[in-house]
């Protein structure tokens, strides 16, 4: 951790899913679905516009079907290619919220990164 912020190194490349990413605030009324085979902490969550996504189930006052949101969560995918280097700035459910150099933010893998010891053109 070089300045108070953490940093880390993309391992393995990342791409973002090829659907629109929502956002969620506390108090908003969502469907829950079925929960994510890899990532069994996510949960298919409905808004009432139709859209969804996969959101930490955590962040919800239900298991499945009809929840309210308890936090703000974007699902927000950052791109990223194997040697970047991103700065860290919070992890939820095994995912971290990251910076790339190009300012860009969104969630990324926990298992795509490794810790930078250096921040050699930090983002």
């Amino acid at each position: 951790m070089l300045d108070g912020m953490a940093y880390a190194r993309v391992v393995s490349a990342h791409r973002a899913p090829q659907r629109p990413p929502i956002r969620i605030a506390p108090g908003d009324a969502v469907t829950l679905g079925e929960r994510d085979t890899d990532w069994p902490q996510f949960v298919w969550t409905t808004r009432a516009d139709g859209l969804g996504g996969w959101v930490p189930a955590a962040l919800f006052d239900a298991a499945r079907g009809p929840a309210t949101a308890l936090q703000v969560y974007d699902t927000r995918e950052l791109d990223a290619d194997a040697g970047e280097l991103l700065a860290l700035q919070h992890e939820l459910a095994d995912w971290w919220w990251a910076r790339n150099a190009r300012g860009d933010s969104g969630w990324i893998p926990a298992r795509v990164l490794a810790p930078a010891t250096d921040a050699g053109a930090a983002p």
